[in-house]
């Protein structure tokens, strides 16, 4: 049987060296090399004809997707799997434009980071599935909510708010970036006239949310 041949950019040597370890064992798939940075993956594909590349979204240089524009431009036949921490719609939707192939979270389970490798060396698309929102709250803004015109977004942060999450804390559970977050919490302040966080958390219990 044919091994998957893959290379891996990622400017984090952990991360690398975990993903290297997980795919030791399987026998259809081989690690050509890996990459530290865009500069590295560029000049190891002069040399090195890979099935698919795993791509680090964030690394210095040149970034994941400048590097994606260029596999896709001169080397077509490689298949590639975007790699992010964030969950975020934008970023999913710019890699799918930008021609790759997949697009997987670095927290997955090794069963999913497979599955995904092996669908998308067969030509299937894999990209996450927008997760509908579960919470009841949500899907049903209280009353006195909606008067705020919140985001379903925003009415989720009030409740880990509630639960004294960090922006950071927050940002890992919901796979956003601390920008989104801090963003998303300004937005939330302005729409409930709220000057700082302590009369944010003063509202938060004073009606009960």
């Amino acid at each position: 049987m044919e091994k998957l041949s893959i290379i891996i950019a990622d400017d984090h040597t952990l991360f690398i060296n975990g993903l290297c370890m997980l795919l030791q064992g399987e026998t259809d798939i081989e690690v050509l090399n890996v990459a530290a940075n865009g500069k590295e993956i560029l000049h190891l594909l002069h040399s090195y004809s890979p099935d698919l590349v795993l791509l680090d979204i964030n690394m210095p240089g040149i970034n994941g997707f400048e590097v994606l524009k260029r596999i896709t431009d001169y080397y077509p036949k490689i298949k590639v799997i975007m790699l992010s921490t964030y969950n975020e719609e934008h970023l999913i939707e710019k890699a799918k434009a930008e021609g790759a192939n997949g697009y997987l979270f670095k927290n997955a389970e090794k069963a999913e980071l497979l599955q995904v490798m092996r669908s998308v060396a067969q030509g299937q698309l894999c990209f996450p599935c927008k997760q509908p929102v579960v919470n009841s709250q949500l899907n049903e803004p209280d009353p006195f909510l909606k008067q705020f015109q919140l985001t379903k977004r925003e009415i989720e942060l009030l409740q880990f708010i509630k639960q004294n999450y960090t922006n950071q804390q927050m940002a890992d559970h919901l796979h956003l970036s601390i920008y989104t977050v801090e963003t998303h919490r300004k937005n939330i302040m302005q729409k409930l006239n709220l000057k700082n966080p302590v009369e944010l958390t003063r509202f938060i219990m004073q009606y009960n949310l």
